[in-house]
């Protein structure tokens, strides 16, 4: 195995355990913790609660499902990119939606244990159809690459 291939796949690794972690501290804070206290976070959520509100109304909120539908886009786009070194791109790109599924779940559980949050079913299926898409995403982008370019470790990188 190459070490510059070996370098992309752990490197490819860390971005998605960073940005698991970006998930689990996003679903550690209530609206009310993300409305102060944290910096830019704050800002940006205030902004788009705002346009939110003049948009659709005071009463509606779909601000969280667009998060989390962006965080698990995201996440099945790192996720097909780290897994596609040790299988191939179509299987990677599955089990990616797979993997992002069952990380939704532990997410919805995690929740039942931060105040002000809850466990809900379609917030899964929302994260669900996020990894899906960055899965495909990531398999339209690198599936029409050079072999060359590919990251495969089983062969040293040659496919």
């Amino acid at each position: 195995m190459r070490n510059g291939t070996r370098r992309f796949a752990i490197a490819s690794w860390v971005f998605v355990a960073l940005w698991a972690a970006f998930i689990f501290f996003m679903s550690s804070n209530t609206s009310t913790g993300l409305n102060e206290g944290l910096g830019v976070f704050s800002r940006i959520y205030q902004v788009m609660k705002d346009v939110q509100a003049s948009l659709l109304g005071p009463g509606v909120d779909v601000l969280s499902s667009i998060a989390h539908f962006c965080e698990y886009t995201v996440f099945g786009a790192l996720l097909a990119n780290a897994l596609r070194c040790h299988m191939p791109l179509g299987r990677a790109c599955v089990l990616a939606i797979v993997c992002g599924s069952l990380y939704g779940v532990t997410d919805e559980f995690h929740q039942l244990f931060v105040p002000g949050r809850m466990c809900d079913p379609l917030d899964w299926l929302v994260d669900t159809a996020g990894s899906g898409l960055g899965s495909g995403l990531a398999w339209l982008a690198l599936g029409h690459r050079a072999p060359r370019a590919r990251c495969d470790l089983r062969d040293g990188g040659k496919r």
